[in-house]
């Protein structure tokens, strides 16, 4: 699943993804941290994992495994 970062706490290192179907998911601290990433900026084009209770577990950007 991808969606582009709506919102981004650079404190909390948290946020929420506007979806392709229009809805809006929020991502945890834990979620971001396991990216490695640094830093995301608005609009910013992620993949999602989620875990089978559907909560995101990992964020990172399309093509970077």
């Amino acid at each position: 699943m991808q969606g582009t970062v709506a919102t981004f706490d650079a404190q909390s290192r948290s946020g929420t993804l506007l979806l392709d179907d229009g809805s809006e998911l929020s991502f945890p601290t834990a979620a971001f941290e396991a990216s490695g990433l640094r830093l995301l900026r608005l609009g910013q084009r992620l993949t999602i994992s989620a875990g089978p209770d559907g909560t995101v577990t990992k964020v990172e950007l399309p093509g970077i495994r």
